[in-house]
């Protein structure tokens, strides 16, 4: 009861809507401390089960500068609950709201396409809006061009836009993603599927009016087998015009085998790399050694297991010391784990297990290990 009332605003803001809501009932004190606008600056609602925000917390709503709306699909009351949300969080109208998470779970309806969603939020964005963040990575359905288009006209501060969702496919072509870089010229973090990219567009983002690109985020899935692949030379023009560029690279189990070696191209600032192919990826592990051994901080592998890939992956740990996380599921050696805590200092934690476990497997953290995780610095 001692701390300064902002120290606590500070702690309160990283609760979530129904605690936020609990602390209003403590005491005099944090009811009063709950009221003041640092308490809203980060808040999570979850849209499950039918619930509404209380009239009582939904005038504070506006208030809310990064908001993240978790929404349960299967019951069509909490899709308009999560859009009369928001609706409250941008009825300040003075641009308030500057970061918005989406994010969906339960079981999708059958032939759900999402429209409903998509055009509830341009509906409400149309008045206007200053949102810097937008991330819709957490969305099951497709985008589509139209509403990607419409968000890009109705948001031009966007400094980061991630739209490289897990959909089954890639709705957005290259024209609409060298729409939105025209539209929002401060763009510096974007997650995109690869499939959008095109050598157009990677003209547009080495524009020397453009501000400095941060970071890119590539889904490869499945429709890469629709387009022209990228060659390393662009790449290589790419991070010479924006030095601090780093990329995540994901490649999903759609991906076709043949297609993985054209997208581990060596030029990548790859800092981030997950192969979840659940191919074999011998060659793939020995590319990523000697690619991207003077960037690569996190790994991510789902394949089989082999006394092979046990060599490989130690001598990959010999190759890539800066890593710091690394995360393997399938059974590898003893000899595999003390590679990388031997070879990679700056390791901070790391799922390796020499015997198979129930799933989910656990991860492990590096005792004395004081490493940020670079994953987690957006």
């Amino acid at each position: 009861m001692d701390l300064p009332e902002e120290i606590l605003a500070h702690i309160f803001s990283f609760l979530p809507l129904q605690d936020k809501c609990n602390a209003f009932t403590v005491c005099k004190a944090w009811s009063y401390i709950m009221t003041h606008p640092s308490s809203w600056k980060d808040t999570e609602v979850r849209c499950v089960s039918g619930t509404s925000v209380p009239d009582r917390y939904s005038a504070l709503l506006p208030l809310v500068r990064n908001l993240k709306l978790i929404i349960n699909l299967t019951d069509p009351a909490n899709r308009q609950t999560a859009l009369r949300v928001l609706r409250q969080a941008l009825a300040r109208g003075d641009g308030w709201l500057e970061g918005l998470t989406i994010c969906c779970e339960g079981n999708t309806p059958l032939f759900y396409a999402g429209q409903d969603l998509q055009q509830g939020l341009v509906d409400i964005l149309t008045n206007g809006s200053s949102l810097t963040v937008l991330d819709l990575k957490g969305v099951p359905f497709t985008l589509s061009d139209s509403f990607v288009k419409s968000i890009a006209m109705l948001c031009p501060a966007l400094l980061s836009l991630y739209i490289n969702n897990h959909s089954l496919v890639c709705g957005i072509n290259a024209e609409t993603l060298r729409q939105v870089l025209k539209c929002c010229r401060s763009l510096s973090v974007l997650g995109v599927f690869q499939a959008s990219l095109s050598q157009d567009v990677f003209k547009d983002l080495m524009l020397p009016e453009r501000p400095a690109l941060k970071k890119l985020e590539l889904r490869c899935e499945r429709s890469l087998k629709y387009t022209l692949p990228l060659c390393d030379q662009i790449w290589l023009e790419l991070k010479l015009r924006h030095p601090r560029l780093w990329v995540e690279l994901e490649l999903d189990h759609t991906l076709p085998e043949l297609h993985v070696p054209g997208v581990l191209q060596p030029s990548i600032p790859v800092r981030y790399l997950r192969l979840l192919t659940w191919t074999v990826l011998l060659n793939e592990v020995q590319i990523v050694g000697e690619c991207y051994a003077s960037t690569l901080e996190v790994l991510e592998l789902q394949t089989t297991a082999s006394p092979e890939l046990n060599s490989a992956l130690i001598a990959l740990a010999k190759q890539c010391v800066k890593l710091q996380e690394v995360h393997c599921y399938c059974v590898v050696s003893q000899e595999v784990i003390t590679a990388f805590i031997t070879n990679c200092p700056n390791l901070y934690r790391y799922t390796l297990k020499t015997h198979k476990e129930p799933h989910p497997w656990t991860c492990e953290k590096v005792k004395g290990s004081v490493c940020k995780i670079v994953a987690k610095d957006w």
